[in-house]
């Protein structure tokens, strides 16, 4: 009785796959390897997720920079929506043998890619280069596997805690909290009826709600700061035991406590980047990282930010996203590892943080006169520079969106008050164990 139902979900998987592979090669318009080249271009397409819009522009002015200066060489830069709505498409894409020849994505994606064999090692031309001694040396460990270098830094950041200072003076708040139990009392604090009308208006936090990469990418630190692994010992996908994580379980206890308290309000499903509530004064307290301080400063908005809060220990997660060159031809891949080249250096580095609020990969950016009047305009950056210390990389070994989804399940369950905390990670680990082992 089961063989006719596999075989349909087989069918049915096929053609999913169909459709993806045909959808990513319209995306990347319809060019086959072959012919990307006239009259001495090389034309190259580079694939990527950068929001908010704002950012997007910044992206495309640098873009255009590069295809200026380098009359030899375009680069058309595609924007393929979200992680989740990339990742499909990416592998589809590759599969299809239609793949970009530029993909900007964090780094977990490395080790599907390596074994899709679709992606060079960069260490020989890297290691050639005198911006290899610039970038910061705390990104390697997201640039590393089996022994080779599989991509190079974009833009770097972490996570902390977005607050708006006017709301936490009317709340009679003089201190941002430093421990759990702090935040969890100023969540409350913060949660009150403004207009007298009897309902709340105002909520203490924002939290993310969503099976994807961005709410569980905010989640992990307080799983670090708890105590909490996703592995030790052993890079594999399979040695992930969510199931006796202490650490895990105290991190979604956490979460649903606030929201039990009544001081969280949780975002749309996959929507927990969008920061309107925190703009409008509805929530005084949002999870996010640097990437948002170009569009808040344009806003002119009061904000603040602080770093996350502590149980055990300090913690954040490393964020941001790298670049990858895929295997196509000599010429493109060329063409592709000089506008790499353009990404890594001191120049496009300064105007892409400035531009956007992420922290620049290269060292030298991060002493260039402009990018220091830059974060002294804007104190929230030297926080985020200053916590960095304390930043956790995710793994990138092959498997890490499928923990990474079962992690999103688990915290949808509990944000939900559909499980508990142990429950919903004893289910995740069953499904895990189904798929790696």
């Amino acid at each position: 009785m089961m063989q006719p139902a596999k075989n349909v979900f087989k069918k049915v998987h096929q053609i999913v796959v169909i459709i993806l592979i045909v959808s990513a090669i319209s995306i990347s318009g319809c060019q086959t390897l072959p012919n990307n080249q006239q009259s001495n271009v090389t034309k190259i397409t580079f694939w990527h997720g950068v929001n908010p819009p704002s950012n997007r522009d910044v992206l495309q002015k640098l873009v255009d920079q590069f295809n200026q200066e380098h009359q030899d060489i375009q680069v058309e830069s595609l924007y393929i929506g979200q992680a989740e709505q990339q990742l499909p498409k990416i592998l589809a894409a590759v599969v299809g043998n239609a793949p970009p020849d530029l993909l900007w994505f964090n780094a977990t994606l490395t080790g599907q890619l390596v074994e899709l064999d679709a992606i060079c090692p960069l260490e020989n031309w890297l290691t050639a280069l005198p911006v290899k001694n610039q970038l910061d040396p705390a990104l390697f460990e997201s640039m590393e596997y089996q022994g080779h270098i599989w991509s190079v830094p974009f833009g770097t950041n972490n996570s902390g805690v977005f607050y708006r200072p006017s709301l936490f003076q009317a709340a009679g708040i003089t201190k941002v909290p430093e421990t759990w139990e702090e935040l969890r009392r100023v969540a409350r604090q913060l949660t009150r009826d403004t207009d007298g009308d009897k309902r709340i208006d105002q909520h203490g936090i924002f939290l993310p709600l969503g099976k994807g990469e961005f709410a569980v990418f905010l989640w992990l630190p307080f799983m670090w700061s708890a105590g909490g692994e996703l592995v030790t010992d052993t890079q594999q996908a399979a040695a992930v035991d969510l199931a006796n994580n202490s650490g895990a379980i105290a991190a979604l206890q956490f979460w649903q406590n606030l929201i039990a308290d009544g001081s969280a309000v949780l975002s749309l499903p996959e929507r927990g980047f969008e920061i309107d509530d925190f703009l409008a004064g509805k929530v005084a307290m949002q999870l996010t990282g640097p990437w948002t301080l170009g569009q808040l400063k344009s806003t002119g908005v009061d904000f603040g930010v602080f770093p996350i809060p502590a149980d055990k220990r300090r913690a954040t997660g490393i964020g941001g996203e790298n670049l990858f060159v895929f295997k196509s031809t000599p010429q493109r891949e060329q063409a592709a590892l000089k506008f790499t080249e353009f990404v890594l250096s001191e120049q496009f580095q300064t105007q892409w943080a400035i531009g956007t609020g992420y922290l620049p990969v290269n060292v030298k950016a991060r002493e260039n006169a402009q990018y220091k009047a830059f974060a002294k305009e804007l104190p929230a950056v030297q926080v985020f520079l200053d916590q960095a210390q304390y930043g956790r990389s995710r793994p990138i070994f092959p498997g890490y969106s499928r923990v990474s989804e079962n992690i999103g399940r688990a915290l949808e369950a509990v944000l939900l008050r559909k499980s508990s905390p142990a429950e919903a990670l004893q289910a995740a680990q069953q499904r895990l164990n189904l798929i790696f082992q």
